[in-house]
């Protein structure tokens, strides 16, 4: 069992890193917790590396001196992903931010763990390339993206991490540092390593370079809503879309209360506190025309009205940026309220079942919880708003495990993107099985043999 980092450690540490490595108050306090309701718990030292091979050093020392190690890239994971649980040394990875390289032919590029999306995506901007990928906050890194396998609202077209990273270099328990994959588009060599260790948050080892997998920006992009009568209406509306095959690159169902709170919030005109969907297109212009069109005539069957085209790039990105502001407005309808996201998701025929029960719950649970979610591969979130009461916590989890359940029940999973970490690890057994929870641990035993990688995450040992 890992312990906390000994003074030796710490000066040993210190000795390779210089001011880098700190034991000051309030930065050890910022780095006590994600974006989430997990109880914050100090790291003994924070570590700002540089390079992969100061972290590949790094690591061998606490390796040698059994001290946990705790990565962390900016912080908004929203599962208790870096808490530090157990103690120890968190490596703050936001210093490395090189672009290594970018090949426009190949449509790929190299970049260091701490890049952020927006970083890149500006970098990227005269080449005519974007990276797609988009978790809805410009502060993460694209690092801790890889470790939680996040994806988002293009997620439906672009796919998630797991389809667009295809190299990485990561630092081991123990220091060795070792490169996975490479540049091209597939491979039958190998085991798959680069998949292994997306979405392994940090209890494998410590990712310091990532390829990407970049596209084209598109020829033509327009944005649209749409308003329905019922909750009901809007999610066989999604499901219809995807049913028919109409290539959608965004796709995001916002329910009557979370609608009310981002017309508020956003001071979005117009619309009103009722269930919508906000659509994006991508392709050529005929293209784009067609895809929207489809969408409207599929919507307009089930009740949707009031479709809006904003095909203005200002216009589109204040109804993305009302989205992606959808966690704040929720917050901002009950002032003094904590927010609880959950991350459910199902196939996308059981999307009514899933979306209607949970808001059966809601009712039932006498607490305030929005409903949005990237639908358009079935994935939803609540976000239950916490009463400052001494019971709130308590009620919020519990409705939180019922939606969760539910998900199960219908052939989901218990998260679509927000990973383990500390508050999904409960419902992995039931997800997995006992055996194949066995198998993975047995990798993580392997790899990290004294456990010192981001320990109490996805294991409930």
């Amino acid at each position: 069992m890992p312990g906390t980092a000994t003074s030796r450690t710490i000066e040993a540490a210190r000795a390779l890193l210089g001011e880098r490595l700190t034991t000051n108050a309030s930065l050890r306090e910022h780095h006590s917790h994600g974006q989430d309701t997990q109880t914050p718990v100090l790291p003994d030292a924070v570590a700002f590396v540089e390079t992969t091979e100061e972290t590949s050093k790094l690591l061998a020392l606490c390796h040698a001196e059994r001290v946990p190690v705790v990565a962390w890239g900016a912080g908004t994971s929203l599962e208790g992903h870096v808490t530090p649980v157990r103690g120890g040394i968190t490596v703050d990875l936001s210093r490395m931010t090189k672009v290594l390289n970018v090949s426009q032919p190949d449509m790929d590029c190299r970049v260091e763990a701490g890049v952020t999306r927006d970083q890149l995506n500006t970098h990227l901007r005269d080449l005519g390339l974007f990276f797609p990928v988009d978790p809805g906050t410009a502060a993460c890194t694209i690092g801790g993206m890889c470790a939680t396998r996040a994806s988002g609202t293009n997620a439906v077209r672009y796919g998630t991490m797991r389809e667009n990273a295809m190299g990485l270099t990561v630092a081991l328990a123990d220091g060795r540092v070792i490169r996975t994959g490479g540049r091209v588009r597939k491979s039958a060599t190998g085991y798959d390593l680069t998949r292994l260790f997306v979405g392994s948050e940090g209890t494998l080892g410590i990712i310091t370079e990532i390829q990407l997998r970049l596209h084209g920006i598109p020829e033509a992009m327009s944005s649209a809503t749409c308003q329905f009568p019922t909750l009901r209406d809007a999610v066989e509306t999604v499901i219809a879309i995807m049913q028919s095959g109409i290539p959608v690159a965004r796709m995001e169902l916002l329910d009557e209360v979370q609608m009310e709170a981002c017309v508020a919030y956003s001071k979005l005109e117009g619309l009103r506190a009722m269930p919508s969907l906000f659509f994006e297109f991508h392709g050529t212009p005929a293209g784009v025309k067609e895809q929207a069109q489809q969408a409207e005539d599929i919507a307009g069957s089930f009740d949707g009205s009031g479709f809006r085209w904003a095909t203005d790039t200002a216009e589109r990105n204040k109804l993305w940026q009302a989205r992606h502001d959808a966690l704040w407005a929720a917050l901002a309808l009950k002032p003094g309220h904590k927010g609880i996201a959950t991350d459910a998701i199902v196939p996308i025929s059981r999307l009514n079942e899933a979306i209607l029960g949970a808001k059966e719950d809601i009712a039932a649970s006498g607490l305030t919880a929005p409903i949005v979610g990237h639908v358009g591969d079935g994935n939803f979130h609540t976000v239950i708003l916490v009463p400052p009461e001494p019971d709130g916590l308590a009620r919020a989890w519990d409705l939180d495990k019922k939606i969760v359940n539910r998900a199960l029940d219908l052939g989901g999973s218990c998260s679509g993107e927000h990973g383990v970490g500390i508050g999904k690890r409960e419902f992995l057994e039931r997800e997995h099985g006992t055996e194949a929870l066995a198998v993975m641990y047995s990798v993580k035993q392997a790899l990290d043999p004294r456990g010192i990688m981001n320990p109490g995450k996805i294991f409930l040992n």
